[in-house]
C-alpha cells in the first residue's frame, strides 16, 4: 500500500530544513515535482535532466532550477523503463518490446535500435563508452555494446531489486526500490563502496549532473537533488535511548577459600556510535579507575578471604543515546600507507600473542587477498573478503591463534576478529578491537553472548568499523554494511588493540583471583536492557 505523498512530502521537507544546517551524504538538498505519475528512467544531458514515465510513455525534459518542463517526446515502446544520455543521444530501454533505442532529441527520430540482452530491464547509464543495465529478472549488472548489444561483462547486483543506475566518471550508482537505498559500485568487481538512504520510499531513476546525484522517486513522484561527496564523513540514524545493567557474578564454591579476587569492568565513553546521558553509576564503588595500555578505562573491585558459597556481586549501570553509524569512505579519498601517524603504526602494528604475525600461515594468506594492491582502503576491503570467503562462524574449536584459526576455517566473533587484525598489521594497516553489550531482538532485552569486532584506521579518515562474522552474506550491499556501518544495538564498553594488563585479552570484564586450597570459582556475567521512558527527538 502506498504512503500517502502528503505524508512523505512533509517528512522531506524535514529532510532539506536538516541538510541545510549541515549536509551528509544521503541528504537532500531540494527535490521538483515529476512531470508526470509513473517516473522512472532518469539521465541529465549536460544541462537538464530528462524523465521517463511509465503510464504517459513520454520522455520529458526538466529544468533543475525550477522543475519546469521544458521540452517532451513519444517514447519509441510501450514499457520504458531505464534512460541515458551519451553526449548525442537519449538511449531508452523498453521492457515490453524488449530493445534499446539511440533517439535524436531534436529530430525525436530513433536513430539506432538493438536487442535487450535480458528480459527485465530497469535502469541505464552510459560509462564514456558502453551502456550499461541494470536487470532485476536475474539481479545483475550487464555492460553491453552499442552497435549489437553484445555483453561485453556482467556483474552481480548489489542487492535483489536494482532499479536506477547513473555514472559518475569512477562509480556505477543504483538505487534498490525495495531497501530503500543507493549504492556506489565499483565497475570492474561490483563491490559496493557507499551505501545511501534513499530520500524516498520508491527510489526509481537515477542521474549524475557532474557534482551531485539526482534520484526520482515512483511513490512521492518527485525528483530529489542528493549529496553524494560533500558533507560529514558519517551519518547517525535512528537513535535508541537504552538503559542497561551489566551484573557481573563471581562465587566461590569451595571446599577451600578464594584468598584474593580482583575484578575489572570496562567503563563505556562517548563515541561516534553512542552518547552516555549522565554518569556511569557502579554498585558497589570501584575501588580504583584504572587505564590500560591501550587507552581503555576500567573500574577496579578488590574482594578477600572469600570462604566457601560465597559470591560477589558488581553492578554496573549506564544510559545511552545509540546510533546507526554510517561512513561514507571513498577509495580514492584514502591517502596511502606513509600518511598514517608515527603513533598509530607504533601502537596498531605491533605483534602480540594471538595475531603471531609471522606466522606462514598469515604471510601466504595476505599475498593471496592483497596481491599487489596499494591503496589502504582495497587492502583493508580485501582482507575482509578473503576471510569471509574462508571463514565460517562456529562456536567451536576452541580458543587459539590467528593462523590456526584461520587455518581451521572457523571461529566466533572474537576469532574472527583476531584473524582480521592480524592480516590488516601484517599488511601495515593499523587494527584494534571493539567489544560491547548487545541488544537481541527486543529493546527490552538480556545479553550474555556480547559481541566483539574490528576497527581499522584509514589515513585521511580515521577509524572505521569492521565486522567480518557478521559480513558473511549473500549481497554486495549486505557485505558492504558490516564495513564501515554499525547498528544501533551496541554499548561499546571496550577498545583495545591486544592483550591488557587489566582485561587481558577478554572485553568487558575481566577478573583474576588467587586461591589457598581446593576451590571451584564460577562467573556469571550478563545484561540487561530496558528501552528509557523519556524518549526525546
Amino acid at each position: 500500500m502506498r504512503c500517502p505523498k502528503t505524508v512523505w512530502l512533509g517528512i522531506v521537507a524535514i529532510m532539506m530544513l536538516a541538510s541545510s544546517v549541515q549536509a551528509a551524504p544521503g541528504d537532500t538538498t531540494r527535490s521538483l515535482p515529476s512531470p508526470s505519475p509513473c517516473p522512472q528512467g532518469l539521465t541529465y544531458d549536460g544541462s537538464q535532466i530528462w524523465c521517463v514515465d511509465r503510464r504517459s510513455d513520454f520522455l520529458y525534459r526538466v529544468d533543475p532550477g525550477n522543475g519546469a518542463v521544458t521540452d517532451s517526446l513519444p517514447s519509441p515502446g510501450y514499457v520504458p523503463r531505464g534512460l541515458t544520455w551519451d553526449g548525442t543521444y537519449l538511449w531508452c530501454i523498453d521492457a515490453g518490446e524488449e530493445q534499446v533505442y539511440a533517439i535524436d532529441p531534436e529530430t525525436q527520430i530513433v536513430e539506432r535500435t538493438i536487442p535487450c540482452p535480458v528480459s527485465r530491464p530497469s535502469g541505464l547509464t552510459w560509462d564514456g563508452e558502453y551502456l550499461w543495465l541494470a536487470d532485476y529478472g536475474d539481479d545483475q549488472l550487464h555492460q553491453i555494446s552499442t552497435e549489437d548489444g553484445t555483453t561485453i561483462m556482467s556483474l552481480p547486483a548489489p542487492s535483489g531489486d536494482p532499479c536506477g543506475l547513473a555514472f559518475d566518471g569512477s562509480y556505477l550508482w543504483v538505487s534498490d526500490r525495495s531497501k530503500d537505498e543507493i549504492y556506489a559500485v565499483t565497475p570492474d568487481t561490483g563491490a559496493v563502496v557507499i551505501t545511501l538512504h534513499a530520500p524516498a520510499p520508491h527510489a526509481w531513476g537515477l542521474a549524475w549532473d557532474g557534482s551531485r546525484l539526482w534520484n526520482v522517486d515512483y511513490q512521492t513522484d518527485r525528483i530529489y537533488e542528493v549529496v553524494v561527496r560533500d558533507g560529514d564523513p558519517y551519518a547517525r540514524f535512528e537513535v535508541k535511548l537504552e538503559d542497561v545493567e551489566f551484573i557481573h557474578q563471581v562465587r566461590n564454591y569451595g571446599p577451600d577459600t578464594v584468598k584474593t579476587l580482583d575484578v575489572y569492568l570496562a567503563i563505556p565513553e562517548n563515541r561516534d556510535t553512542q552518547e552516555l546521558i549522565g554518569p556511569v553509576v557502579f554498585d558497589p564503588e570501584p575501588d580504583a579507575i584504572r587505564t590500560d595500555k591501550w587507552g581503555q578505562k576500567v573500574a577496579h573491585f578488590r574482594f578477600t578471604d572469600m570462604p566457601p558459597s560465597e559470591a560477589t556481586l558488581v553492578r554496573m549501570n549506564a544510559s545511552a543515546k545509540l546510533y546507526q553509524v554510517q561512513y561514507y569512505v571513498y577509495p580514492d579519498q584514502v591517502g596511502t600507507l606513509d600518511d598514517i601517524p608515527a603513533d598509530i603504526r607504533g601502537q596498531y602494528l605491533v605483534d602480540d600473542a594471538k595475531f603471531a604475525l609471522e606466522s606462514s600461515i598469515i604471510k601466504n594468506a595476505l599475498e593471496a587477498a592483497v596481491g599487489e594492491e596499494t591503496n589502504p582502503y582495497w587492502i583493508a576491503r580485501n582482507i575482509y573478503q578473503y576471510v569471509i570467503d574462508h571463514m565460517e562462524y562456529e562456536l567451536a574449536g576452541g580458543w587459539n591463534i590467528a593462523p590456526m584459526v584461520l587455518n581451521r576455517g572457523n571461529g566466533s566473533c572474537s576469532e574472527y576478529t583476531f584473524v582480521y587484525i592480524s592480516l590488516c598489521r601484517s599488511a601495515g594497516i593499523p587494527a584494534r578491537y571493539a567489544g560491547s553489550l548487545v541488544i537481541r531482538g527486543d529493546d527490552a532485552s538480556y545479553d550474555e553472548v556480547f559481541h566483539r569486532w574490528v576497527e581499522v584506521y584509514l589515513p585521511n579518515v580515521g577509524w572505521i568499523p569492521v565486522d567480518p562474522s557478521r559480513g558473511d552474506k549473500r549481497w554486495s550491499a549486505q557485505r558492504a554494511n558490516s564495513f564501515g556501518y554499525l547498528n544501533n544495538r551496541f554499548l561499546i564498553t571496550t577498545v583495545g588493540g591486544g592483550g591488557s594488563e587489566y582485561l587481558e585479552w577478554g572485553y568487558n570484564a575481566n577478573e583474576r583471583w588467587t586461591s589457598k586450597g581446593r576451590c571451584k570459582v564460577a562467573v556469571e556475567a550478563f545484561a540487561e536492557w530496558s528501552p528509557r521512558p523519556d524518549v526525546e527527538e
